[in-house]
């Protein structure tokens, strides 16, 4: 099975290209989302770390982002206990489709949580930052400081584009978008 993992910027775009591959594709930010509200080990376990912003069950958003603005060990914390969650799911999705040609890796933390192959083909997201701002302070819960303290927990931009195989500049335009992917697809099936 061919792993494609797409690496970039928060905000790059790489979710609306990983829908262009039309493979099975593992997407850590709807899996994360997926735990924090379905996973009750998840949340005893936050709880018991950080006792002042844990409440209640299911993990609310306003919770997490009150623990990470308060003290940035608090982010470490909640990422020991989050991430080997999402390493167990990623498991599930590549057990489940081993039998495909290919899938597509989605993971924010990809190279962070050293979740990288030497045969992934590496498929770096690139936009302009000013871009990337600007559909960022679109989304419903932007919140400025948790983007920079979430910025900080990533490895820089440059070590990520090096590692890379592919490069798409993603203006967010499905048409050129879709162009750069069927070349990949093209090149690495």
């Amino acid at each position: 099975m061919i792993r494609i993992a797409l690496v970039g910027a928060i905000g790059s775009g790489k979710t609306f290209i990983s829908n262009l591959f039309k493979l099975p594709t593992f997407n850590a930010d709807k899996i994360v989302s997926k735990i924090y509200s379905e996973n009750k080990k998840v949340y005893f376990a936050l709880k018991r770390k950080l006792p002042n912003f844990f409440i209640s069950f299911p993990i609310q958003k306003k919770e997490l982002i009150r623990a990470i603005i308060t003290n940035d060990i608090n982010i470490k914390k909640i990422s020991k206990i989050i991430h080997p969650e999402v390493k167990k799911e990623l498991q599930k999705f590549l057990k489940k489709y081993k039998k495909k040609k290919a899938v597509v890796l989605d993971i924010p933390l990809y190279f962070e949580n050293k979740l990288n192959k030497k045969t992934d083909i590496i498929v770096f997201i690139q936009t302009s930052s000013r871009e990337n701002l600007k559909r960022l302070k679109k989304r419903r819960n932007f919140n400025k400081l948790i983007f920079q303290k979430l910025k900080k927990l990533q490895l820089p931009l440059v070590f990520k584009k090096k590692k890379s195989h592919y490069i798409i500049k993603n203006n967010f335009k499905k048409n050129l978008a879709r162009k750069n992917v069927e070349y990949i697809l093209n090149r690495v099936l």
